[in-house]
């Protein structure tokens, strides 16, 4: 029961982050609309450069360890890798098929909203990384964190079109 309190509290920290991280780039985040395209390019650099450390650092587990070097089954630090890996592979695409239309739908506010996800997301997929591999249910954070903004960017950008 522990495990799932610690999730509880990481998932509501984590929706917490996505309400900040949303308000801070539609508030203190100010880009010209003009820049839209550059700018949604540009949010995708953090999330990618965090996504290359991960793919580098389950290449360098396989490159020092016999056992996994000739694609063998994965096993502790690196099955944890690869999870993180694809997690945020998941993650990231659900970014791609999301933020650029949000970026469109929220005007004003879409380029500086934009921006922001990228960085929060970066940082949230490193927390849910360090989380997973010093105990599981910390991973809950980090998930929280780098899904819920994408999921209420979404839902924000409708309501803006819709109203």
């Amino acid at each position: 029961m522990e495990r799932r309190k610690a999730i509880v509290v990481g998932l509501g920290a984590g929706a917490l982050w996505a309400v900040m991280v949303l308000a801070m780039g539609a508030l203190w985040v100010r880009l010209p609309v003009f820049a839209l395209v550059p700018t949604v390019m540009t949010a995708f650099l953090a999330p990618g450069l965090v996504m290359a450390a991960m793919v580098g650092r389950l290449a360098q587990r396989r490159f020092f360890d016999e056992a996994i070097i000739d694609g063998g089954p994965l096993t502790g630090a690196a099955e944890i890798d690869r999870r993180v890996l694809v997690n945020t592979t998941e993650q990231l695409v659900l970014a791609l098929c999301i933020w650029p239309a949000a970026a469109v739908m929220l005007g004003g506010h879409g380029p500086g909203v934009i921006v922001a996800l990228g960085v929060g997301f970066a940082i949230a997929r490193l927390a849910f990384w360090a989380g997973y591999h010093r105990a599981p249910a910390l991973r809950a954070f980090g998930f929280a964190a780098s899904f819920c903004p994408t999921v209420l960017v979404a839902f924000w950008a409708l309501w803006e079109v819709v109203t």
